[in-house]
């Protein structure tokens, strides 16, 4: 298991525990969103990283841009990246459109 994943499951074990402790509201509602945002970036990262595999001009473009190399980490900071400079209105409204952004068109249509 990769540190975002891991990061993801960390969040929502901790909802998990204030849901059963009868947390805050508040708080707990506050950790979903992060949740879905971490798992919308994460879903993508890993998309994009599956594509790369097996298209050398997306690992190229992914270097030229400075992230280094082809590797989850360097993918998911471009998808990152990208991801919070995105308009949105509101958290569920961002949270679709990470997840129904083609973020191999970005990193062709960014060099």
């Amino acid at each position: 298991m990769d540190e975002y994943a891991k990061e993801i499951r960390d969040v929502q074990r901790e909802i998990e525990r204030l849901v059963e402790a009868d947390g805050d509201a508040g708080a707990i509602r506050e950790l979903e969103m992060q949740v879905q945002v971490l798992a919308a970036i994460y879903a993508q990262a890993q998309v994009l990283l599956d594509r790369g595999d097996t298209d050398p001009d997306l690992r190229s473009g992914l270097a030229m841009r400075g992230y280094g190399p082809w590797n989850l980490d360097n993918v998911y900071a471009f998808v990152y990246e990208f991801a919070v400079d995105m308009p949105s209105e509101g958290h569920s409204q961002f949270v679709k459109e990470v997840s129904h952004t083609d973020f191999a068109d970005l990193l062709q249509a960014s060099g």
